[in-house]
């Protein structure tokens, strides 16, 4: 897997714009969050509220969103000399080898589980990795420097295990382990994704029933995510999706109809575009994607993007920058870090709109 050249915001976040706590444990509603408005034919940046959506969008634009929900999969493990570790695991479904990608974490009292560089991680060929309840992980071969392919060996089914053993992924930027609920959306429907399709975290029924009542379309795709890479910064891999005919068929309507069809979330870009013909045309579509977007591929399905606030160095700003281009990317960042907007998936968010 080859990770293209990182795109240079020259921009630095403080630590203290990381978000360490969901909206409703800073005192806001899930829908209270900013939200920066970029216009790439101006090149200007705005600043609403969340709750300003239904208003920002015009009647007859199509978002479509992401149903997949956030599985626990963050498991505590041990090594056969009985160090502990953190096994994260990569989506619900064995890829197309029939096997399991996972990430092995170093664990620290009282923190989240941090990053094993490849120089001191104790992943290699053949080692189990002992689990609750008397599962094992046993790893087989290198799939990047980070994550591993893995046989499990668990005593029941893999998402009632979960259910019983794991808890939501974590990083060192949030203060402490939060229940799952605080990290599925309300289009959470077809468990799935290791980490929450963070992008749709804001939206809450009322201001769906707004958007209804201006005339915005709303349509789902599924992708499960895999375990995400803030420390590598590595190129996404391949991912389970799907493309429902009816929501397909609604973008090539929406566009001929001269309305917009923003996506929310990377992960929604990342679907759509792999359902979509050189032509442009966005065909039902079920397995995996190993797209990888760049502003040299460009986009062919999306006209706008609602993102959450990725690290400067992060492999998805090729998305962003594919979708609204590097000179508004720029100028959206700047103004974010200058207002203190609040990064990572319990943060603010920006809307990236062409026009």
């Amino acid at each position: 897997m080859t990770t293209p050249a990182t795109i240079d915001l020259d921009i630095t976040v403080p630590p203290e714009l990381s978000a360490r706590a969901p909206a409703e444990a800073r005192g806001e509603a899930r829908d209270g969050v900013r939200m920066l408005v970029g216009r790439r034919d101006r090149g200007t940046a705005e600043h609403h509220r969340f709750t300003d959506l239904p208003e920002v969008l015009r009647p007859g634009d199509l978002l479509v969103v992401n149903n997949s929900a956030t599985l626990p999969a963050a498991l505590p493990g041990r090594l056969p000399d009985g160090t502990p570790v953190a096994l994260h695991l990569s989506s619900a479904q064995p890829d197309q080898r029939g096997a399991h990608l996972v990430e092995l974490r170093r664990v620290v009292p009282g923190k989240a589980a941090a990053y094993y560089p490849p120089q001191d991680t104790p992943a290699r060929p053949g080692l189990r990795v002992g689990l609750p309840a008397g599962g094992a992980a046993r790893l087989t071969a290198p799939f990047t420097a980070r994550l591993w392919y893995a046989e499990l060996d668990l005593p029941a089914a893999l998402l009632s295990y979960l259910a019983v053993h794991g808890r939501a992924i974590r990083y060192g930027y949030v203060d402490r382990d939060w229940p799952i609920d605080a990290y599925q959306t309300v289009f959470a429907t077809v468990p799935g994704s290791s980490e929450m399709p963070s992008a749709a975290r804001p939206f809450t029924a009322e201001v769906v029933a707004r958007l209804a009542g201006r005339g915005v379309l709303v349509a789902p795709i599924t992708l499960h995510t895999g375990v995400a890479s803030p420390e590598a910064h590595e190129a996404p891999y391949a991912e389970r999706f799907h493309v429902p005919a009816a929501t397909a068929r609604l973008v090539g309507h929406v566009h001929a109809d001269g309305g917009r069809v923003i996506a929310v979330g990377t992960t929604v870009v990342r679907a759509l575009e792999s359902a979509t013909d050189p032509g442009g045309t966005v065909h039902e579509a079920d397995g995996w994607t190993e797209l990888v977007i760049t502003p040299d591929r460009g986009v062919r399905a999306v006209d706008g993007l609602l993102t959450g606030w990725h690290e400067p160095r992060a492999s998805h700003l090729h998305l962003l920058a594919a979708v609204a281009g590097r000179p508004l990317l720029a100028n959206c960042y700047r103004e974010a870090v200058h207002h203190r907007y609040l990064w990572h998936e319990f943060g603010d968010v920006n809307l990236l709109l062409p026009d």
